[in-house]
């Protein structure tokens, strides 16, 4: 009789490490979630996991939870020989771009030295373990901002035909803002790749855009979509931090994010990166957002606006998606940018009841 396949999720009561555990689970994967909510400390009670993390325990049989903190070297060390797995998908984080400047050491602990612990504790262990790194665009910091620019009626587009299809993973991340948070994951995205290389390890590394669906416990300092769909459901104030609203975000459906780290693991590569984002069709600036949930909704969104933009946000920002459709022609974006409207509304209104 064949071993069941063991993943290691960390992260796994967030949005994406949880849609992970689900998926894989639903292929006959041994899932391991390691997580603290630590998500609780960043963001106080409306970033709470717990929820997800019961979930999990209770509509997965083959889910086990992990009770660490990937800060904790030596916990780490002993947690991927004890699991033995045969992929990991580090997903933990701190993961807001504006929350980081409050907490410096905690989020350069979590992101940098967390992830330095695992992919270290991975390569005592084995060096053909496949290995997914959620990282970020902010690892590119405002450089796309560089880039020439069209005002549109409710939104900013690329002016350069060289960035027709977004921008592509030869860009560069050097000499630009990227706020702590951004510098925290270039060094952890540079850690990843250079295991991969120097130990010919099968590591990826994904960049991730505007990440969402129905299980994110949106903020406001982190969850784009689902926090701005929140506020629509309980009639609560949005902020607007410059750019006149028409800032741009490309959107992917944790699904198809999910569906990607499959088709990595079912053939890993070596030290590879890739832009994960739902690419231009999936695209809304924060009017137009506004504009889909009312229409979902029913209800208008109220709103602010204020003039100073988020230091080092993207104007606009959406990923070339091409380099991750060649290597893994089987898969492609399944979730338009409507059906994840619909989703995560439908989500908050059966978790609000």
């Amino acid at each position: 009789m064949n071993r069941m396949k063991k993943l290691l999720v960390t992260g796994s009561s967030g949005l994406i490490g949880s849609e992970v555990c689900v998926h894989f689970a639903n292929k006959g994967w041994e899932i391991h979630g390691v997580d603290n909510n630590q998500r609780a400390v960043f963001f106080g009670e409306s970033g709470d996991t717990r929820w997800n993390q019961k979930r999990l325990e209770k509509t997965l049989n083959s889910f086990r939870h992990h009770e660490v903190d990937i800060r904790d070297r030596e916990a780490v060390l002993k947690l991927i020989p004890d699991i033995r797995p045969d992929a990991i998908v580090h997903t933990a984080a701190q993961p807001s771009h504006d929350r980081a400047a409050a907490i410096p050491f905690a989020d350069f602990d979590t992101n940098a030295v967390g992830t330095f612990n695992l992919i270290e504790s991975l390569r005592r262990y084995s060096t053909s373990v496949p290995f997914v790194h959620l990282s970020t665009n902010k690892v590119y910091g405002d450089a796309p901002n560089l880039i020439k620019m069209k005002e549109l009626d409710t939104r900013w587009d690329y002016d350069d035909a060289a960035f027709e299809h977004g921008i592509p993973e030869t860009f560069t991340i050097d000499q630009s803002k990227h706020s702590l948070f951004g510098a925290s994951k270039v060094s952890a995205d540079i850690s990843v790749q250079e295991y991969g290389r120097y130990f010919d390890m099968p590591t990826c590394v994904l960049r991730g855009g505007c990440l969402t669906g129905p299980s994110h416990s949106g903020v406001e300092l982190h969850g784009f979509l689902s926090y701005l769909v929140k506020c629509n459901l309980e009639e609560k104030q949005y902020t607007i931090f410059g750019y006149k609203g028409k800032q741009v975000r490309d959107n992917i459906h944790s699904y198809d994010v999910a569906r990607f780290i499959e088709e990595f693991i079912k053939q890993p590569r070596v030290a590879e990166v890739y832009n994960l984002g739902g690419g231009k069709d999936n695209t809304c600036s924060i009017l137009e957002a506004f504009e889909i949930i009312s229409e979902i909704s029913g209800k208008q969104m109220r709103y602010a606006y204020d003039e100073q933009n988020r230091s080092g946000d993207h104007i606009c920002y959406y990923s070339d998606l091409r380099k991750m459709k060649d290597h893994y022609p089987e898969w492609d974006i399944t979730k338009n940018l409507k059906t994840t409207f619909e989703e995560i509304h439908s989500a908050w209104l059966n978790r609000n009841k």
